[in-house]
């Protein structure tokens, strides 16, 4: 009779494993935005990486809370809406390739887990951006995805 294997660490006995995006999907995005490439270009060479559409979103939602912050409100609304598509590219792209590594929509998604980190910031950004449009639905959403992904992190807004 063989022993069974022993849980993976972190794993919850009563709830679904953690779910570890494959590293070859990461690293060549992530090493091309450390050597300087503009995260567009990494955005488009590598669509499928989730880290370049996450650093586009933060920069737009970036722009768009110093909009906020200067009271150009025409501004803030087209950066947050530019924030809005690339987080929800990166969001798509990051729940395509969590299904392909076995999540099954719901369960944790470590953030200590470096090529998972690119989806989870999408999500983050993604609330964010939302926050900017008035969508508070999808804000509360979005927080309760983050949260269920990695319950240390902080949702935005």
């Amino acid at each position: 009779m063989s022993t069974p294997a022993a849980p993976r660490p972190g794993a919850d006995l009563l709830g679904p494993a953690p779910t570890y995006l494959p590293e070859q999907l990461h690293a060549p995005a992530e090493q091309a935005l450390e050597q300087g490439v503009p995260a567009a270009t990494v955005a488009a060479a590598a669509p499928a990486a989730s880290l370049a559409w996450a650093v586009l979103a933060e920069d737009a939602v970036a722009r768009a809370d110093e909009a906020r912050e200067v009271g150009d409100e025409p501004a803030r609304l087209a950066h947050a809406v530019a924030a809005y598509a690339y987080a929800r590219t990166g969001y798509h792209r990051g729940l395509d390739a969590l299904r392909r590594s076995g999540w099954k929509g719901r369960g944790p998604v470590p953030w200590s887990h470096v090529p998972n980190q690119g989806y989870l910031r999408s999500v983050r950004a993604l609330g964010a951006a939302a926050a900017h449009v008035g969508a508070a639905d999808e804000v509360a959403r979005l927080a309760d995805l983050l949260l269920d992904g990695d319950p240390s992190l902080t949702p935005a807004g």
